[in-house]
């Protein structure tokens, strides 16, 4: 693993952990994920393996980024006060976060080591997987898929409470919201 690597990983994992505080869902929010894994992608993705198992197995590592990005955006509370919207990661969407990233992290590490490549090239061989940029591939189609689903719940969320908000009548006609309530 490389200094950038690390780098990479550990503003990930803060992104989220920042979160534990609410915030405003601004354009930053979004957009600096976003550019994280998009250099991420110019920078790792330069080849998409098909051959053999490549492709099942960049799959299964792309689907389960989707489903951990989903629940950790449903998760995440999001509510629209003084209008804004607001998010806030629970723990158990930052746990998630972490549990994800921090898996990633320790692959990458333990494939680095000696007794790590071996074993990854013997189930690699075993399962037809063709090469190392097969794994790499899936690992950041992995991350892809969390950041951006994650992401994209947040801001579907984000939206409909706007829509809400607008088509509420005037605020003398409504019911008083209880203060820090969430969806």
């Amino acid at each position: 693993m490389t200094l950038t690597d690390w780098i990479i990983d550990i503003a990930l994992l803060l992104i989220v952990l920042r979160q534990l505080r609410e915030e405003r869902l601004t354009p930053r929010t979004i957009l600096l994920p976003l550019g994280i894994i998009a250099w991420t992608g110019f920078n790792y993705l330069d080849a998409f393996p098909t051959a053999g198992n490549d492709l099942p197995l960049i799959a299964v590592f792309a689907g389960v980024g989707i489903v951990f990005g989903l629940v950790s955006g449903l998760l995440t509370r999001v509510r629209y006060a003084e209008g804004h919207v607001r998010i806030k990661a629970t723990v158990s969407a930052a746990a998630l976060w972490v549990i994800c990233m921090g898996f990633r992290l320790g692959f990458a590490i333990w494939s680095s080591h000696p007794s790590g490549e071996a074993h990854l090239a013997h189930f690699s061989v075993a399962h037809d997987i063709t090469s190392g940029q097969a794994w790499v591939v899936a690992l950041v189609l992995m991350a892809f898929g969390e950041v951006v689903v994650r992401l994209g719940t947040i801001v579907v969320r984000g939206g409909l409470l706007t829509a809400r908000a607008k088509r509420t009548p005037s605020v003398s006609a409504a019911p008083a919201p209880r203060p820090g309530t969430y969806v």
